[in-house]
């Protein structure tokens, strides 16, 4: 078989770059770009590359892991620290960004940046079902044959979002709201730490996390256009990686921009999607807000149809007892049902779980990557792991709601973040992890030493 693999073109790996990107970019590649932009103002390009950092890089290393490791997604990634771990990690992973948080939010969000503002209060909840019935009934459409995500998001839906994009940005380079190196600084936070808190930003985007759940979508999409070699498939998903993010990285920074010119005319709003909805307006009046509705819609839906796929696959592969259809059903279902607690409450409550996900995210890429240098060591991954997870779990308590971050039980235990650098900027996983690596990589070697010494003597 690895004889008859097929040689792909650059043009199919224009589609499946243009498949991931459809993938990656959905609700909050929209919205928190922008609201970045104005939170950070003048210091908006420094703010950006924090922002590509997690934004774009991470997701980029987490689809190189996968091809490095030769992995058909999480599980596999994440096996080496254990197959119960890999469990945990892939289910919570599948869990966040399928119907508990980022897939409703698919639905939410475009609905609250292109019609909320138009109804009465009391009219919301109904249409906000309304949409979401259709919205989610769609995605379940696109999503009932994985293979055929190539054709509703690479070839159909990406064209129509790239056009009703470029349509805003030229109206915005051509006569920009005012200049963006001369923008007030909203938040004092990005006065000397722009880049670091630009960083925590794309945690929003859930991208990093995404990369490493759409391994298994890549893979199945990579074969089905003929390649079927190990080597093909890695080499296809990173040129493909490089074509999709590298798109989504230069729109993130006119995103960024167009949020901080907006504060010539604007004040800071509370999310971007009312910021762009105000850049819309600004420019086109009612036309500008319903281009924007319906690009909103478009990215959203091929968010939605890459993360209800992906989650479908994944979990069909590890419980293959419920069918991929089955699992499309609960994922799409559930979804609808959470949608409609609002996108306030869904990122309230997505936080916390961002800010426990990511480092042990972060750490499993890097490990990955690198892990050819220490012979895919399972002890490296294990220490590594250990050292993260605990102010992985500080992090998620003192990012929770009120209720949780306020309690008695949280003060008491989030005063061991007084002994951790960082802690105030949600880094204070860093350190540890770095000792853990640390530790780990010194067993493995002294082992490999111990190991060759032995064998020396045996030899004589």
């Amino acid at each position: 078989m690895e004889n008859n693999t097929k040689k792909l073109s650059f043009k199919h790996y224009l589609i499946i770059g243009s498949m991931l990107f459809g993938m990656f970019f959905g609700a909050g590649n929209l919205i928190f770009p922008i609201h970045l932009g104005q939170l950070a103002g003048a210091h908006w390009m420094s703010a950006g590359i924090g922002f590509l950092l997690t934004g774009t890089l991470l997701p980029l290393l987490a689809i190189i892991a996968i091809a490095v490791t030769h992995s058909n997604g999480i599980y596999d990634l994440a096996k080496p620290i254990g197959s119960r771990y890999a469990t945990f990690f892939m289910v919570l992973v599948c869990a966040t960004l399928g119907p508990l948080f980022a897939t409703p939010r698919t639905a939410t969000t475009p609905f609250q940046i292109a019609f909320a503002s138009h109804l009465n209060p009391t009219q919301q909840p109904m249409w906000l079902l309304i949409y979401s019935l259709i919205f989610f009934g769609i995605t379940f459409w696109a999503s009932r044959k994985p293979t055929g995500i190539i054709n509703s998001i690479g070839k159909i839906l990406n064209p129509a979002f790239l056009a009703l994009l470029a349509i805003i940005f030229a109206f915005a380079f051509m006569s920009p709201i005012s200049s963006a190196s001369k923008a007030p600084i909203a938040d004092a936070a990005y006065q000397n730490g722009s880049i670091l808190n630009g960083f925590l930003q794309g945690y929003n985007t859930m991208d990093c996390i995404a990369g490493l759940l759409f391994g298994i979508a890549i893979v199945t999409a990579i074969k089905s256009l003929g390649a079927t070699s190990a080597k093909e498939i890695s080499m296809t998903t990173m040129k493909s990686g490089a074509l999709g993010i590298g798109l989504e990285a230069i729109i993130y920074i006119a995103l960024i921009w167009l949020g901080a010119t907006s504060l010539g005319s604007f004040k800071l709003s509370i999310d971007g999607g009312i910021a762009f909805n105000q850049i819309a307006n600004h420019f086109m009046g009612i036309t500008g807000e319903i281009l924007l509705a319906m690009m909103a819609t478009l990215t959203c839906l091929t968010t939605a149809v890459g993360l209800s796929t992906s989650f479908s696959e994944a979990l069909h592969a590890k419980f293959p007892s419920i069918s991929y259809r089955a699992w499309l059903i609960i994922a799409t279902g559930l979804s609808f049902g959470i949608a409609n607690f609002g996108l306030d409450t869904i990122i309230a409550w997505s936080t916390p779980m961002l800010m426990f996900l990511y480092p042990l995210a972060i750490t499993l890429i890097i490990l990955s990557i690198a892990s050819p240098l220490f012979n895919h060591d399972r002890r490296v991954y294990i220490w590594t792991t250990i050292f993260t997870i605990i102010p992985a779990i500080l992090d998620a308590i003192a990012a929770a709601p009120a209720i949780i971050s306020k309690s008695a039980f949280a003060s008491t235990i989030l005063k061991l973040d007084d002994f951790l650098p960082g802690a105030s900027l949600g880094m204070d996983w860093l350190l540890p992890a770095a000792i853990g690596l640390i530790i780990g990589l010194a067993i493995h070697y002294i082992g490999a030493m111990m190991g060759a010494k032995t064998t020396q003597i045996e030899n004589d």
